[in-house]
């Protein structure tokens, strides 16, 4: 067995473990501060946004030596806006300008043919309405709601409230960062972003779900004993899986990883851009938020019930009395692990005394 299976193995039994729930008020602390920072990026550079959602033309070159910072200056030069250039197969060059009515995008189109040195008909030409975007923006906020929704109620009747309230708060979470990512780095948000972030709330999900339904199986009947607390089976629960979302989350980041540093960057496909980097920070914030901040929040909540407080009661009271009982032996035996007034052990079988009247070596029995 490899070294992380056999870890794995050993967590999954309970050998050996970490206390996330003891050290959560350390993670909360992480995720609001990178929450913040996400929420601060998005207040001051804000998204940038597609012509898909917000209108504008797009010009497809035929192949062309011309660099991808000399279009931007040529269509910025022709528009008056800022440009988005692409760099496709074959030399080719994409070329978004968003704000664009079709009057301005044919005379866009005859200053780039110019600059460029290209037939005008040979630039290809989209436009997209800005009514047609602002419809696909509001389409993907629904759509974005209503799974959320769908969520809650399926969590709520599969496990718990408390549960549905923890996925929840670890989906916003995760759409929070991942937008706040965007913002800081300046990727354009496309329809094939919203994609990436509905795809990456499935895999959240999933880490989350496989936390919970062991920490409901394990927490089953749980006030009929005293031996653990409820957040301490909620740890149990957390390491059990700690292994399996680790190789789940690699897994799926490796391909994710390969279209955007290899796909995006090394390459140049920038069109990957948009659906990668969505799905890679979200994948990592899923398995994250899924680890320290569900399953712990879940604790917190499950803590404030009266049973489940009663519970701590019982067993830390059981606890502080066998320590107590464990201190008097110690104290009784002085650390030696026998009593110091203790009658020391007789080996071998005792001898009774000889009865009275009885002569020595005579059997007993009646008189002759």
């Amino acid at each position: 067995m490899s070294k992380l299976g056999n870890l794995g193995a050993r967590l999954h039994r309970g050998e050996i473990s970490y206390d996330f729930i003891g050290h959560r008020k350390i993670w909360y602390g992480i995720s609001i501060l990178i929450t913040i920072t996400a929420i601060l990026g998005l207040a001051v550079r804000g998204l940038n946004m597609g012509i898909d959602f917000q209108g504008g033309a797009v010009f497809t070159t035929p192949a062309t030596s011309v660099s991808v910072s000399q279009a931007e200056e040529y269509a910025k030069d022709a528009s008056g806006h800022d440009a988005v250039v692409q760099k496709l197969g074959d030399n080719k060059l994409r070329i978004q300008i968003a704000g664009m009515d079709t009057q301005q995008s044919d005379k866009i189109k005859t200053e780039l043919a110019q600059d460029f040195k290209v037939d005008k008909e040979s630039i290809a030409a989209d436009l997209v309405g800005p009514s047609w975007g602002d419809q696909i923006a509001n389409k993907a906020w629904q759509g974005l709601a209503i799974f959320m929704i769908l969520v809650v109620i399926y969590l709520a009747i599969a496990f718990e409230w408390r549960m549905a309230i923890a996925a929840l708060v670890a989906l916003i979470h995760d759409i929070t960062i991942t937008t706040g990512i965007y913002a800081l780095v300046g990727f354009e948000v496309t329809p094939g972003t919203v994609i990436g972030l509905l795809t990456i709330l499935g895999y959240s999900l999933y880490d989350t779900v496989v936390v919970f339904d062991s920490l409901k199986e394990q927490t089953k009947d749980i006030t009929k004993q005293t031996k653990v607390t409820y957040s301490e089976v909620a740890n149990r629960s957390i390491n059990g899986t700690l292994v399996r979302s680790i190789n789940t989350t690699v897994v799926a980041l490796l391909p994710v990883a390969g279209l955007l540093f290899i796909g995006g960057g090394f390459l140049g496909a920038g069109t990957l851009n948009d659906i990668s980097l969505s799905l890679f920070v979200g994948l990592a914030a899923g398995a994250y938020s899924s680890i320290f901040i569900a399953t712990p929040l879940v604790a917190d909540l499950k803590e404030r019930e009266p049973q489940i407080k009663a519970l701590r009661k019982r067993v830390l009271a059981k606890r502080a009395q066998a320590a107590s009982e464990e201190e008097l032996v110690e104290a009784r035996t002085g650390g030696a692990g026998e009593p110091e007034d203790a009658t020391p052990a007789v080996v071998g079988p005792r001898h009774q005394p000889a009865a009275r009247g009885r002569g020595r070596g005579r059997p007993s029995g009646k008189r002759r």
